[in-house]
């Protein structure tokens, strides 16, 4: 069985192996061993605290399989962004150009530097080991995510983003880097993804253009990956549009990939998921596969189980009441979806 669980200080090592298997342009887990530490650290710290606003926190979970006790996957929520650094994005906007005299009248799309998302939530560092692709595990620990939202909104802002990385070849390429951001910053893009993963991001302040730029300017294949997410993030982009995320013309400035936005009481999972009494049930009828959390922060579990649902409760084999760390009597919350119905 697969578990989703709050990191641990002693997860460090299995962290750091997934931070290097990630690969260029996975900006969240480009830094070193030492702030993959610090940031285990913070979560257990902010998993643990007795806390009814979003302030700095960040609260990493990890997929465990239960059997081998091995780290397949990690996933993170950060409560606020743009606290202690500015979160930049280009803003995609048109301007109409015209001129009678010339008889033209056309559109220019410009890019626009802005922090405009400071003070959201958001949904990231969303990564699981290639030989658990196409198992669900992806799924599992991205929505997972939701369901640890929908225990404790109010530690959450009204609106959670999520960036998805962007065109980035295994060396590092990135055609949007070479075309724009290498003029201003005279660095390659993994020396700069570094920077801005590792510091306070004053040097974006310093260096990025103030002035809005012309979208054509760039090089054809700059233009055309504007707004693309890379290969290996089509399915977590798949998976936040399900959610209700939309691209609404926001995008990285180093690499262009999308960036995702939703109103965090109209996410699918955190609106339609409830919450039942559990019911041991030895001989299972299962009616449903849902994915299944208990109500707590510190001690949060969730899972995918069969289950079925009778007199208002919500009935569960013994395991999987054992690993959601509940006993019969107790709440959990659900999000099914009828067997046979996708």
């Amino acid at each position: 069985m697969l578990i989703v669980r709050p990191a641990r200080a002693d997860d460090l090592d299995s962290f750091i192996e997934l931070a290097r298997s990630a690969g260029p342009g996975f900006t969240s887990l480009a830094v070193p061993d030492s702030d993959l530490e610090a940031r285990l650290k913070k979560s257990v710290k902010s998993f643990s605290a007795d806390i009814d606003t979003p302030g700095d926190q960040i609260y990493l979970l990890m997929l465990e399989d239960d059997d081998t006790g091995e780290i397949v996957g990690v996933s993170a929520v950060k409560a606020k962004v743009g606290i202690s650094k500015p979160f930049f994005s280009f803003k995609m906007l048109k301007i109409a150009q015209s001129s009678s005299v010339a008889n033209r009248h056309f559109d220019m799309n410009v890019m626009l530097l802005v922090n405009e998302y400071s003070g959201t939530s958001e949904v990231g560092t969303l990564f699981v080991k290639s030989k658990m692709r196409g198992t669900g595990a992806g799924r599992l620990i991205s929505q997972a995510r939701y369901m640890l939202i929908a225990t404790a909104p109010e530690r959450i802002a009204n609106k959670i983003i999520s960036e998805l990385r962007g065109q980035v070849d295994k060396l590092g390429h990135s055609p949007f880097w070479e075309s724009l951001g290498r003029k201003f910053f005279k660095m390659d893009f993994n020396e700069a993804d570094e920077i801005t993963a590792q510091t306070d991001n004053q040097f974006i302040t310093d260096l990025m253009p103030k002035y809005p730029i012309y979208l054509d300017l760039l090089s054809e294949e700059a233009q055309e990956v504007v707004g693309k997410t890379h290969p290996d993030g089509v399915g977590a982009r798949r998976l936040l549009e399900a959610e209700g995320f939309r691209y609404d013309g926001y995008v990285d400035i180093f690499d262009g990939g999308p960036t995702m936005a939703a109103p965090r009481d109209q996410i699918r999972t955190v609106k339609d998921a409830h919450v039942l009494r559990v019911v041991e049930q030895a001989n299972l009828k299962a009616t449903h596969n849902a994915l299944i959390s208990n109500e707590q922060v510190d001690n949060f579990r969730a899972v995918y189980a069969k289950t079925s649902f009778e007199n208002d409760a919500l009935h569960l084999q013994r395991d999987v009441i054992k690993a959601l760390n509940l006993k019969p009597g107790d709440k959990a919350r659900v999000f099914a979806t009828r067997i046979g119905t996708g």
